[in-house]
């Protein structure tokens, strides 16, 4: 696997070696299924409402943003949003990189200019996560783990951050109930790592029901 090859010269310290349990990795993915499968058959007018409003606001673009993205030992797949930004937000974004306000290789600043109105309602709610469900219900995504990266971050990552791609990624984990966008990459790695050691079902299902309440508005979200 590319993730063995990349990690195959760290210190036996700094390995980590995650939870393979195969009753663990079973019912999470059949929790991955059923709370996927429900969630987007019960939240079909909220999807429809919010693609309507996206459309409204800027008709060029699209309603959901695809972008390549990496998963578990490095595969890359498709992950899926609601658009949040105008329709040419990528042609933008070089001349954004010297206003970065993230450390490492992830690139965030707090008051984007290229979100929309409706974009940032959808952020602070986290609603525009809510595609990613088809996510999980394919397979190249889980409920709960680490956050997957793009592709121009991972080749600037050493061999101790690409840990993060050991497992499948989710749409939450310990970074989207510990501050988000008030830790730096360095602490948000460490989270993940910490994930990827001690999860459980016990642990993801404590994950999942911490997450609900940033649907209602979550200060850290940009």
């Amino acid at each position: 696997m590319q993730s063995n090859l990349v990690l195959k010269e760290l210190a036996q310290e700094d390995i980590i070696v995650p939870n393979e349990n195969k009753v663990y990795l079973f019912l999470k993915r059949l929790i991955d299924i059923v709370g996927s499968g429900l969630g987007i058959l019960i939240l079909i007018p909220v999807f429809l409402i919010i693609g309507i409003l996206i459309k409204l606001e800027d008709p060029k673009g699209s309603v959901f943003f695809s972008q390549k993205r990496n998963g578990l030992n490095g595969k890359e797949f498709n992950m899926y949003k609601f658009r949040s930004m105008v329709h040419n937000a990528e042609d933008l974004l070089e001349s954004l990189m010297s206003k970065n306000e993230m450390d490492g290789p992830v690139f965030k600043i707090k008051d984007d200019p290229r979100i929309t109105k409706i974009g940032k309602f959808i952020r602070k709610t986290s609603l525009d996560e809510l595609p990613q469900l088809f996510n999980v219900l394919k397979g190249d995504m889980s409920l709960v783990g680490p956050r997957p990266p793009i592709p121009r971050e991972v080749i600037q990552y050493n061999k101790y951050q690409y840990q993060r791609l050991l497992v499948k990624p989710g749409i939450t984990c310990y970074w989207q109930i510990s501050g988000r966008n008030n830790i730096d990459f360095d602490e948000w790695v460490e989270l993940d790592l910490k994930y990827i050691k001690e999860r459980n079902l016990f642990k993801d299902i404590y994950i999942i029901l911490m997450t609900l309440p940033v649907l209602l508005g979550d200060k850290n979200a940009s």
